[in-house]
């Protein structure tokens, strides 16, 4: 990160992770690690996307972007507090006609076999998404976005694009990463009771899916983004424990 990448956000410099000091940073060797994790746990061989496939997909998004210049990346959840790639500037951002949804299911991650849990993601539909976007400089792109890539498309259940947006300093675009409805783990939008009482239940290796709203939630309050149902799932869901 650069000094002055929170010139728009100075208080959001204690709220983000700096990216080496994040456990989701999947530079190849972190990703090796992550792989020997789901061996000893018994994970099948298919528990994620090969390289090639990952790295594919990257290219067939990126492999035109323009060498020199930078690269804006949406985000909207876990992104907003731990990115785990560098960045030389974040602004708040709007997305037209997207919403926060959580309607991916899963079984890794925050989530189990036993206990499944609800992953966030970026839903067309009525209205505008506040989030942030991150600016990787010129330089760092193409290292920084592949390990971005392994994360996000660990499994292939987002689709990436490239999204109009505006924030405070001006229209940006920016790559977003959204719902792949043809994804076997897409279940859409549940009612609000149910997907409550899966996120209160979930959880695996990396925790609970509960922990995940929460600090979604307080993310949101500090950058005084409303989102209307971020609070009413954590309502319904500390309601009901």
């Amino acid at each position: 990160m650069t000094a002055d990448a929170f010139i728009h956000l100075p208080d959001l410099r204690t709220r983000v992770t700096h990216p080496e000091k994040s456990l989701l940073r999947l530079t190849p060797e972190m990703f090796a690690m992550w792989e020997q994790r789901a061996r000893a746990a018994g994970w099948p061989a298919a528990w994620r996307l090969p390289d090639e496939e990952i790295e594919m997909s990257r290219l067939a998004v990126l492999g035109a972007h323009p060498d020199g210049d930078d690269l804006w990346i949406y985000c909207y959840g876990s992104l907003m507090w731990d990115p785990g790639f560098h960045f030389a500037e974040v602004r708040l951002a709007d997305v037209e006609g997207y919403q926060r949804r959580f309607t991916l299911k899963i079984n890794l991650g925050r989530g189990s076999n036993d206990y499944p849990a609800l992953m966030l993601s970026l839903e067309a539909g009525e209205g505008c998404c506040r989030g942030l976007a991150f600016r990787i400089a010129a330089e760092s792109v193409h290292a920084e976005s592949a390990i971005l890539w392994r994360r996000e498309m660990l499994r292939g259940s987002y689709a990436p694009a490239m999204v109009p947006m505006q924030t405070p300093q001006g229209p940006i675009t920016a790559l977003a990463f959204v719902s792949n409805r043809a994804h076997a783990s897409y279940v859409g939008e549940l009612p609000l009771a149910e997907t409550a009482a899966m996120i209160a239940s979930g959880k695996g290796v990396l925790g609970t899916n509960r922990e995940y709203l929460v600090q979604l939630a307080t993310q949101l309050q500090a950058l005084r983004i409303d989102d209307p149902y971020v609070e009413q799932l954590r309502a319904q869901m500390e309601s009901a424990a």
